[in-house]
């Protein structure tokens, strides 16, 4: 059960909630329609018991559906079950709104019905990755909110409320929603735990304490760049699919498309909200598509979005029936390896014909004694040679460690540590890996031994100190580098060359992303037309999400290679397996006028090192001196 069709909440504004005809109405998609008319009672009465009873029940199947496991393509019976137990209570305290307060209904009672209808919405969405779904959550928490239903006076009324206001504001960021109701949820959390402090318990206070830290830093991590534009494929400002350049009919190619993806990053005392951390969070939003107008409609808002009016604006543009489906994707914060292997697993059995799945790994790695380390092959005799009797060499755990990623303490090495080994049973089925990681080379031994599919990787640079705006303890204050040239690159540039957004005007910005989306092109162009183009990187260009990822990866490699400060280090630089053609290399001519062609326009380019023979593209000035400082 998925449910699609429109949703509204309407109401009288000054306590519209307390009478029958005025009160918040949901319209409930059609699988719902039939339990519906059951909620209402026969000959206008609805006695109380009834009601508490559905309450009763409606409380157990939430907790079902809260504890079902987010991924798989099989929807579980109990999202309809409880969808429809929750309509009928929604539809009762609408009609029978004056008996059911007689009989001790409180307010935020009926709060508590709308957020958690709000909750199932957002969770169907962590599954198929809807954003109507979302939407439809966003609209319903707007109401609690501007109905203040959590604000009578009960036991537990602090934590409850501070639950929603968490909740809602997890929706309002992944939803974009950052222009104003961000703010003002944050600000209503701190608000609300100050005056709280003295009737929560000490232990949940620290935890709440430590929850407005975490919205703080993930709020301030890319404050000024948050509005300049969508991290989602947005026609607005990507080109539209039927416009890119293809690759010649001449040319065999499968037709693969992006259709599942699997996230999960875990560093020490990373930016975060929840388990949603800052780069999950940029790469949940880059594998979607922006709605038509929602973000360019002042940043998906409508004229009257805070005062509580005009809701159903809020869902306008969010079912265009010309956009493609998002892929579905997977969240894991601090997963154990074997869940994370039992994901993968589910996955990959039931990942489409004629489909990829991107894996996205980004967590602190851990070097062996060995660096690369050996092939795949002699790993698995050094392996069993240690359980050789004729064998007396001594064997220590750190000689033969191999490299991994950290996903959780080191406490619980065996089921906390990855290794890139873990990764070949599952290339069975076409996979694209994007690495971000101090020992994301040790990947590379993947390469030549998957099992039936080649393995298309990004590989991130093993260091990070030789970029200016992203050493020392600044990288995990703003998210990883790699990550952020994958999915904001322009944001990712100018934190590279010191710029950290505050000098930088919206029409500056808007053209240096006009002038890095023209030299995208070229590559893409580049690429399509090459004969040395390896055949896994021909199914990538064919899906636009893919495309826009290794278009953005080979800006990525062109601006770090021709960095000064990097000065050509191969610790510093990304790599890709396949080999991508030398014609998009990090230091060909093409690749040097296309970083040229940003870094001129932002003032920075005496902090690269282009080739003197190079003929330079014009480049506009920028429009206001205010907008770009020249002398960075």
């Amino acid at each position: 059960m998925t449910p699609v069709s429109s949703t509204t909440v309407q109401g009288n504004s000054g306590g519209g909630e307390r009478n029958a005809s005025g009160g918040a109405t949901m319209a409930s998609s059609p699988q719902q329609g039939q339990g519906q008319a059951q909620g209402g009672g026969g000959g206008g009465v609805c006695p109380a018991e009834q009601f508490w009873s559905l309450l009763d029940k409606a409380d157990r199947r939430f907790a079902r559906v809260r504890d079902l496991p987010l991924f798989g393509r099989q929807e579980p019976a109990e999202y309809g079950k409880a969808f429809r137990i929750y309509t009928q209570l929604w539809r009762m305290q609408q009609e029978h709104r004056h008996r059911l307060l007689d009989a001790g209904l409180r307010r935020w009672q009926v709060g508590e019905i709308a957020a958690r209808i709000a909750h199932l919405y957002y969770s169907q969405y962590q599954r198929a990755s809807d954003t109507a779904l979302l939407s439809e959550a966003f609209v319903f928490y707007h109401a609690v909110l501007d109905r203040a239903y959590f604000l009578d006076d009960h036991l537990g009324a602090s934590t409850k409320h501070l639950r929603f206001l968490a909740r809602f504001l997890l929706v309002a960021l992944i939803l974009s929603r950052r222009a104003q109701t961000v703010p003002r949820l944050a600000g209503q959390i701190r608000s609300l735990l100050d005056e709280s402090k003295k009737t929560l318990q000490e232990a949940d206070y620290r935890e709440w304490k430590h929850v407005v830290q975490e919205i703080t830093r993930f709020l301030k991590a890319d404050s000024p760049f948050m509005n300049k534009r969508p991290l989602r494929y947005s026609y607005a400002f990507d080109p539209p699919p039927e416009t890119l350049p293809t690759i010649p009919p001449t040319v065999k190619k499968r037709g693969l498309l992006l259709s599942d993806a699997i996230l999960c990053s875990y560093y020490h005392n990373e930016v975060k909200f929840t388990d949603l951390t800052l780069d999950t969070f940029r790469m949940l939003q880059c594998l979607e598509w922006e709605p038509c107008g929602s973000f360019a409609q002042n940043n998906g808002y409508s004229a009257h979005d805070e005062s509580g009016q005009n809701h159903p604006n809020l869902l306008k543009d969010l079912r265009d029936a010309a956009l493609p489906p998002n892929p579905l994707k997977t969240v894991l914060y601090r997963p154990s390896v074997p869940h994370f292997l039992k994901v993968l697993a589910t996955k990959c059995e039931e990942l489409p014909l004629n489909t990829m799945m991107l894996i996205y790994l980004s967590a602190a790695g851990e070097v062996g004694s060995s660096g690369l380390g050996p092939d795949t092959s002699e790993r698995v005799v050094n392996s069993f040679s240690q359980f050789d009797i004729s064998n007396t060499r001594a064997v220590t755990s750190k000689e033969d460690k191999e490299p991994c990623l950290w996903l959780g303490c080191r406490e619980g090495e065996g089921s906390n540590c990855i290794y890139p080994c873990d990764m070949i049973p599952f290339t069975r089925r076409p996979l694209f890996l994007v690495i971000d990681s101090n020992i994301s080379y040790a990947f590379k031994s993947i390469h030549g031994a998957e099992k039936g599919e080649t393995a298309a990787m990004l590989l991130s640079p093993s260091s990070r100190s030789c970029a200016v705006g992203f050493s020392g303890d600044s990288t995990r204050q703003s998210g990883s580098q790699f990550t952020m040239f994958l999915t904001a690159p322009v944001q990712a540039f100018c934190f590279l060359i010191g710029n950290n957004g505050l000098d930088i005007i919206d029409k500056d910005y808007n053209k240096a992303e006009e002038l890095l989306s023209l030299s995208l092109n070229e590559w893409a162009m580049t690429l399509v037309a090459s004969s040395s183009l390896d055949p896994v990187w021909v199914e990538v260009l064919g899906d636009p999400l893919l495309r826009r990822l290794l278009l953005r990866f080979i800006f990525c490699r062109a601006t770090l290679s021709l960095f000064k400060a990097s000065n050509d280090k191969a610790e510093c630089l990304p790599s890709c397996v396949p080999p991508l053609p030398e014609l998009v290399g990090g230091e060909s001519m093409l690749s040097q006028c296309c970083v040229m062609r940003v870094a001129s326009f932002l003032g920075a380019a005496d902090q690269f090192s282009f080739a003197e023979v190079t003929t330079w593209p014009d480049i506009d000035e920028p429009t206001s001196s205010g907008g770009v400082d020249k002398e960075l």
